[in-house]
């Protein structure tokens, strides 16, 4: 059974920087692509950036480009969020996901198969 589990989160002040990690377990034999989502209370859960099994093709919501990096470790079956300059906008539950149908990531939240339980970030101005 496949199971991701994020960490990294918590309260700092505008400007500073956290690294969400991303830790995949249960079926480490199969490429995926891997997503961060976040929900801000009384939000839609919206994607923040994505990135492929190779890790050659990412994506970025416009509100986080310049700000946050995505990366992964295969051999390590995990993935990051390096957040900078962080601005109480981006305050939310953040999670990560996986699709393991295609290597290559997709937008839409309902592509993906498999989700974490969050982990909150907050950001105090």
């Amino acid at each position: 059974q496949v199971q991701l589990a994020e960490s990294g989160g918590g309260l700092v002040q505008a400007g500073d920087s956290l690294r969400l990690s991303c830790a995949v377990s249960g079926r480490t034999d199969s490429a995926y692509a891997l997503a961060w989502f976040r929900q801000a209370p009384g939000k839609e859960r919206g994607i923040v950036a994505a990135i492929s099994w190779s890790g050659k093709s990412t994506y970025y919501t416009d509100a986080v480009k310049g700000r946050f990096t995505i990366s992964r470790d295969n051999a390590k079956n995990t993935g990051y969020l390096q957040m900078s300059s962080l601005k109480p906008d981006d305050t939310a539950v953040y999670y990560c996901a996986v699709d393991y149908t295609r290597e290559n990531y997709r937008l839409q939240l309902r592509e993906y198969d498999y989700w974490g339980q969050g982990t909150q970030v907050t950001v105090s101005s």
